[in-house]
C-alpha cells in the first residue's frame, strides 16, 4: 500500500532540509524562493521497534520495513492558485498526495530570507490555505454549471446527488473553510472522491523551530497549535536542521545526541508516527524464517483486504488467517510456544485485523 504525505509551505521555511532528514536524498537546499521547481520524492522505512523484537526471536534472512513517501513541493506564494510564482504546477502535485505536511517556520533568523519580509506563522498558514481553498473553488464553480441543469431535470440521478455534495463543498469553500469542514458523510467523500480535492486533504502542521527551542518551543509554535486547534489539525514540532544532522550520524552517536539535547526521540519519528494516525493506518506484520516483514493497511480493514495488499491472489481465495498478536509473541517467546498455548487464532472472511497482528494466510486459487 503505498502512501504519500506532500511537504508544503511558503519558500525557505525548512520543507527541503525537512526531506533531506527524511529521506538522506540530499534535495536541493537554497537561500532564495523557488530554489525547488520539480518535486523531490523519497521513500522513508518507518522505524518500528516491533519489528525488530519480531526479528529478534524468528532470526529470518531477509527483513522488509514498512515505508512511507513523501515529495517535497516547492514553496507557494500568495496568487499560487492564480499562477502566481510557479502556481498551479505545484498545486498539481499536491492532488497526488493522501496527506499534506504544512512546514510553518517557527524561528528566526536574519541570514534566512522569509517570503513576505518578516516571521509571521499565522499570516503564513492563512497563505497557504487560503491558495488551497481558491483552487479547490475554481474547480466547483466550474463544474456546478455543467450538471445543474441534468440535477434540476433528473433528481434522483448521479448528477443531483454530485451537485448537492458540491453545492454544500463550496458554500465552505466561499467561506476560506476547507472542504473537509463540509461535514460530508463517508459516503458523500467517496461519491466525490476523484475530484481529489487539496483542502478534503488532512492536514499536519509541522512547527520548525531552531536547535535553542527544540526542547521547549516558543512563542510562535504556541500559535501555530491554538490556530490547528480551532480548526482540528494537529501539529508536531521539530527543528528541520537538527534532524538533518541526526540522519548523518550512525544510530548510536544519534542516539547519544537526542539524550544531550534532551529529546526521547527524533522529529522525525514522530512525524511518521503522526501522519499514520492522521491517515487512520495500521501495521501488521509476516514473519517466518525467509522473511519478516511490516505492512501498512487501513484500520478498519477485514483479513481478506489485508491478504490482498500482500497479493492479489490472497484476497481472491482467502480460506483463513492464522493469526497471533504481537503481546502474544513477546510474553510466550516463540511462535511455536504462542501456538501451544492456544493463542494462535484462525479468523476467517469477517475478522477485522488489528494493529501488531502477525500473520500467515491460507488461500486457493
Amino acid at each position: 500500500m503505498s502512501l504519500t504525505a506532500g511537504i508544503v509551505g511558503l519558500p525557505n521555511v525548512g520543507k527541503s532540509t525537512l526531506f533531506n532528514a527524511i529521506t538522506k536524498a540530499k534535495a536541493y537546499c537554497a537561500n532564495y524562493p523557488f530554489a525547488t521547481i520539480e518535486p523531490n520524492v523519497g521513500i522513508v522505512e518507518v522505524k518500528d521497534e516491533r519489528l525488530d523484537n519480531i526479528v529478534k526471536i524468528v532470526n529470518p534472512r531477509s527483513i522488509v520495513p514498512t515505508s512511507f513517501s513523501f515529495t517535497d513541493i516547492a514553496g507557494l506564494v500568495k496568487g499560487a492558485s492564480q499562477g502566481e510564482g510557479l502556481g498551479n504546477q505545484f498545486l498539481s502535485h499536491i492532488r497526488d498526495v493522501d496527506a499534506i505536511c504544512h512546514v510553518v517556520r517557527c524561528f528566526d533568523d536574519q541570514n534566512i530570507i522569509h517570503v513576505e519580509g518578516h516571521v509571521d506563522p499565522i499570516s503564513d498558514i492563512e497563505t497557504i490555505n487560503l491558495e488551497l481553498v481558491l483552487a479547490d473553488m475554481e474547480v466547483v464553480e466550474k463544474r456546478i454549471p455543467k450538471i445543474e441543469k441534468k440535477a434540476q431535470c433528473e433528481p434522483t440521478s448521479d448528477a443531483m446527488t454530485e451537485y448537492k455534495i458540491l453545492t454544500k463543498i463550496l458554500e465552505v469553500l466561499k467561506d476560506g473553510k476547507p472542504a473537509r469542514s463540509a461535514g460530508l458523510s463517508e459516503e458523500e467523500k467517496e461519491f466525490v472522491k476523484n475530484y481529489s480535492f487539496l483542502t478534503m486533504k488532512p492536514m499536519l502542521y509541522v512547527a520548525n523551530v531552531s536547535e535553542d527551542d527544540v526542547a521547549t518551543g516558543n512563542k510562535y509554535v504556541e500559535l501555530v497549535k491554538e490556530y490547528a486547534k480551532a480548526e482540528g489539525s494537529e501539529v508536531v514540532m521539530i527543528s528541520a536542521k537538527i534532524e538533518e544532522e541526526l540522519s548523518e550520524l550512525p544510530e548510536e552517536e544519534s542516539k547519544m545526541y537526542l539524550e544531550m539535547i534532551g529529546l526521547t526521540e527524533s522529529g522525525l519519528n514522530e512525524l511518521v508516527r503522526r501522519a499514520y494516525d492522521l491517515l487512520g493506518l495500521a501495521t501488521f506484520f509476516t514473519a517466518g524464517e525467509k522473511e519478516c516483514r511490516a505492512w501498512t493497511f487501513r484500520k478498519g480493514m477485514k483479513a481478506p483486504q489485508v491478504a490482498g495488499i500482500i497479493h492479489t491472489d490472497f484476497e481472491k481465495g482467502f480460506i483463513k488467517a492464522e493469526t497471533m498478536s504481537y503481546d502474544d509473541l513477546m510474553l510466550y517467546g516463540t511462535q511455536l510456544k504462542v501456538k501451544e498455548a492456544g493463542k494462535v487464532r484462525q479468523e476467517g472472511k469477517e475478522y477485522v485485523v488489528q494493529d501488531g497482528d502477525i500473520m500467515l494466510f491460507k488461500f486457493n486459487v
